[in-house]
């Protein structure tokens, strides 16, 4: 299956402290609270969230839902929380608009919407894909934000209120699956890919402006990876895979730390560390979980043929721990590979990826299911599952004690999507 629909680390914690980035002259740092969540995987771009939270583990249509608020058109893109605001990239079918909708963190209302795009759309790829399947970043001051529109995939940047600052465009686009790349933000600098069979691209530019700093090209293959910030053998390293190459560069300046073949061509998963190794999954044309050695020299630690192409993974206190396609959750010492359990789980298929809050792992079904069970590497340890929608794509996302999921439900043979707020008390 192709995350081009995507949802889309640094090294695991147990504890997340305020996440800041130093900036130029012409930006502020700005730091972010453990109940924010500003982009995708969230603080520390490894899916680990604030430990000391405590959401709730029941839930159902009934029970737990603070407020649930409509999506127009059909989006599988993760949901940003900064302060109040609470942001969903969509793609309205209708009106064929793409662009960034805000609400009301208390009460879910919306508060404005920026349309970025009119007109380009496209029907052509995977059906899972969406055209609005990249999550917003936020630096502060700004969002950010990735869509495929007319043949090229553009980065935009929005001001808090959705005014529009800047657009550049990464590269043309020959779409194959789709397209659903993040952008990360390091620094001075928004960073963003567009793998593709024509031209493809990853590029950096100045946050405050949208002018571009460096720009890599890549292999003229389909590919769907986020590029990811990683923390490892010392250093910071944006590390990248797929297009048969796991790719580290320096952050700031896109010059190669360096790079091995390794990845099959197609990965959708954002890549995770124990900060001696770098994690990649990939599913075509080969399955494939590896361990790279993330110090330069080249070495695999090991790998093994599961196929986890859609859900990226977690890495906590020497372990690994994923949820492959279907429907199966996995634990793997980090240092070695070797499998501790594995155990299958409800629901026949998987894109969201996982995400840690504490000692628990929420995982969402494409069928609405919510599985969470314990980061044990001892034993597999169901916890609790939930039911929620009919069709779940997008990775949930949980700051605050509060789990953000965009949902999809049948009502009269239409599909409608909503943005859903799960809480223990309604605020």
């Amino acid at each position: 299956m192709i995350r081009i629909l995507l949802i889309f680390g640094v090294a695991s914690v147990l504890a997340i402290e305020p996440c800041c980035f130093a900036d130029d002259a012409n930006d502020a740092t700005h730091s972010f609270t453990d109940a924010d969540w500003p982009w995708w995987r969230g603080p520390q771009r490894n899916g680990i969230a604030d430990p000391n939270q405590t959401p709730p583990t029941k839930w159902s249509a009934d029970e737990n839902i603070a407020w649930k608020s409509s999506i127009p058109g059909r989006g599988h893109g993760s949901i940003t929380v900064v302060g109040d605001q609470v942001l969903a990239a969509f793609a309205d079918h209708d009106r064929e608009v793409q662009g960034v909708m805000c609400f009301d963190r208390k009460s879910g209302k919306p508060v404005w919407t920026a349309d970025v795009h009119k007109g380009g759309f496209s029907t052509k790829g995977n059906k899972k894909a969406s055209l609005a399947s990249s999550t917003v970043a936020c630096d502060g001051e700004r969002l950010f934000i990735n869509f495929l529109n007319a043949g090229a995939v553009h980065l935009t940047a929005l001001d808090r209120s959705g005014k529009k600052l800047w657009q550049t465009k990464i590269c043309d686009y020959v779409v194959h699956q789709g397209f659903g790349s993040s952008p990360a933000i390091y620094k001075s600098l928004v960073i963003a890919s567009a793998d593709n069979k024509g031209s493809g691209a990853i590029v950096a530019m100045k946050r405050a402006s949208g002018e571009i700093v460096w720009k890599r090209e890549r292999p003229k293959t389909p590919n769907y990876a986020s590029p990811t910030i990683l923390h490892a053998a010392g250093r910071d390293q944006l590390v990248f895979t797929g297009c048969n190459l796991v790719t580290s560069l320096n952050p700031m300046t896109g010059e190669p730390f360096w790079e091995i073949k390794g990845s099959t061509t197609e990965c959708v998963t954002s890549t995770v560390t124990d900060g001696t190794r770098v994690f990649t999954s990939g599913g075509y044309p080969k399955n494939h979980v590896s361990a790279v050695n993330a110090d330069g020299s080249g070495k695999v630690a090991w790998s093994n043929p599961t196929r986890v192409y859609v859900p990226s993974m977690l890495s906590r206190d020497g372990y690994l721990y994923a949820v492959a396609d279907a429907a199966m959750a996995v634990c793997w010492k980090s240092d070695t590979g070797e499998e501790v359990w594995k155990q299958r789980i409800s629901g026949k298929a998987f894109t969201a990826s996982p995400v840690l809050v504490g000692d628990l792992v929420f995982v969402t079904s494409e069928t609405g299911q919510t599985i969470i069970f314990k980061s044990n590497p001892e034993k597999f340890e169901l916890v609790a599952e939930n039911q929620l929608g009919d069709e779940v794509l997008a990775t949930p996302t949980i700051c605050g004690s509060r789990i953000y999921m965009r949902i999809a439900e049948r009502v009269e043979g239409t599909r409608l999507e909503s943005l859903v707020c799960i809480s223990k008390v309604a605020e």
